[in-house]
């Protein structure tokens, strides 16, 4: 491995880290919402959420780059009031990463939470436990390995985003060059194929190493849970 693989594997890990890290709160609301909620408009909301898994991921990036560009009504507000810029960014490589892995997160946090024996909440609220110790004492314990499973699988989801990136941001060597896009650049170069190859195992091997993870944790909740 050259020092500059190295550094696609360390960009690679960090968009993937950051991603699921900003993900992980809105995913696991949307999927207390889906589990437990009750109100108009959820299977379109469910839909919505999905929407990633079947669209092309070019229309992806293409529909962050309308919402998050510089002209974008998301992209002009967080650039204005918080900095945050996210064309040509690995802060960018991150927002696409999150939007493909959001769906797979939010599928796995679902089965958790929807197994999670609701007589036991009621047998602690009528000892007088409030709603907030119910959910911190034995909801989230209880949804915990599917929660911890649908992180995991979305951060190997995210490894492997490749079309919305190089939509949304491109593709440039040490700022969104991911191992995806690496090992793409790399198919177009003359002789490129041992650089593929070290990069494709790399690629396999944190890929692998995630499911396998995501599967064991998925177990300990039983069939009804799994997500693969």
């Amino acid at each position: 491995m050259t020092p500059e693989e190295w550094e696609i594997v360390r960009l690679s890990l960090k968009v993937g880290a950051v991603a699921v890290a900003a993900c992980l709160p809105v995913a696991f609301a949307l999927a207390w919402a889906l589990a437990r909620g009750r109100f108009p408009g959820k299977v379109l909301l469910d839909a919505l959420i999905h929407l990633p898994l079947v669209l092309p991921p070019v229309v992806t990036g293409w529909l962050l780059l309308l919402a998050f560009g510089p002209q974008g009504p998301v992209g002009a507000w967080a650039e204005q009031a918080l900095g945050l810029t996210f064309m040509f960014r690995w802060t960018g490589a991150a927002l696409a990463a999150a939007v493909m892995a959001l769906p797979l997160m939010v599928r796995a946090m679902r089965l958790s939470i929807e197994a999670v024996d609701q007589r036991l909440e009621a047998a602690a609220m009528t000892l007088g436990a409030s709603r907030w110790r119910v959910f911190c004492t034995i909801t989230v314990p209880l949804a915990l390995p599917g929660v911890i499973a649908g992180t995991v699988l979305g951060f190997a989801r995210s490894l492997g985003e490749f079309g919305a990136t190089i939509t949304f941001v491109s593709n440039i060597p040490g700022e969104t060059q991911t191992l995806p896009l690496a090992i793409y650049s790399a198919l177009q170069i003359p002789g490129g194929e041992s650089a593929v190859t070290r990069l494709a195992m790399i690629s396999v091997l944190l890929s692998l190493a995630a499911l396998v993870i995501s599967e064991v944790l998925a177990r300990r909740m039983g069939r009804s849970a799994h997500v693969l």
